[in-house]
Formats: structure tokens, sequence, C-alpha cells
């Protein structure tokens, strides 16, 4: 194997395990990590594939700083009425352009699957679509500078409470 199709390997795999590590953090119900993924500056979006497609910027969720992320967690943790659920996230076919370098930024994508149970209702899939995201090196750790899921429905659940 040459060198430079091993470094894309490894980048690619380092990527997976950035998006798999996220999934898994907020599976756990871990939320108060899930910032931890993120540059200090950075946009996180759960928007509707029919907005992202026509560059309209309505989302569902949006963030635009670490800071914002802690809100949300603070509001599912504090102030938000919800029933007590478990997400379950599967992510597949991700994609990495771009070095990584110090000074390059990497674009990735990736799908998922998000399902949803109630403690006392039957799994149900929450939603589906791709993550577009562009990752940045601090130090050898790789984050989050924006991170947007693409869902694939027009109609938002009533119960988009956590991350996706």
């Amino acid at each position: 194997m040459s060198g430079a199709v091993s470094a894309s390997l490894l980048l690619r795999l380092e990527v997976q395990d950035h998006f798999e590590r996220y999934a898994d953090t907020l599976d756990r119900g871990d939320f108060e990590a899930w910032p931890e993924f993120f540059s200090e500056a950075c946009l996180y979006q759960v928007i509707p594939r029919e907005n992202w497609d026509r560059g309209l910027p309505l989302a569902a969720i949006r963030c635009e700083s670490r800071g914002m992320l802690r809100d949300r967690v603070t509001a599912i943790r504090s102030t938000m009425m919800y029933e007590p659920r478990y997400l379950r996230h599967l992510v597949s076919g991700v994609r990495v352009s771009g070095s990584g370098d110090e000074t390059g930024a990497l674009a990735a994508r990736a799908n998922y699957g998000v399902f949803e149970t109630l403690v006392d209702e039957p799994t149900h899939i929450l939603q589906t679509g791709y993550y577009e995201a562009e990752l940045v090196r601090h130090g050898a750790a790789l984050l989050f500078r924006r991170l947007s899921c693409v869902f694939d429905s027009v109609v938002v659940p009533n119960s988009l409470v956590y991350p996706i």
C-alpha cells in the first residue's frame, strides 16, 4: 500500500471513529460530553433537507458556539419537560475530503439513522439523513467546526429533544 493511500485510509478511519464516538456519547445520554466534540467557534444545526438544498437557514435546532451547545444541555437537563427516552444512532458511509493538516479543514459526510424508544412504547425511527461536517485539528484531536444534520423528512418530530 502506498504512503498516500495509507495516510488517506488512516484519516478516514480517524473521522469514522470521531463520528462513532459522537454517536455513542449521545446514545449513552452523556450530553455534558457532547459539546466537547466541537470547537469553541462552531455551528451545529438540525435542518430539513428541503431547506439545506435551497440554502435556507431555518433549522429545527441551531447552535452557533460551544457555549450555545452547553446551554442546550442545560435545557435538556433542567428546563425541558419530556418523557424519558433512549436513542440509538447508526452511522455509515463515511466519506472524507481535504487534507486535515494543521492549516486545513476536513470535509466529511456520513449517513445516519436515529431510532427512539420511549420507555413504554415500541422503538420507532426518529430521523434519517446525513451529516455534513467540517472538522479541524485541535492538538491530536479532531473537532467539529460545523456539523449539519440534514434530515430527509420535511416533518420535524415533536419529540426532537436530544441532539442528533
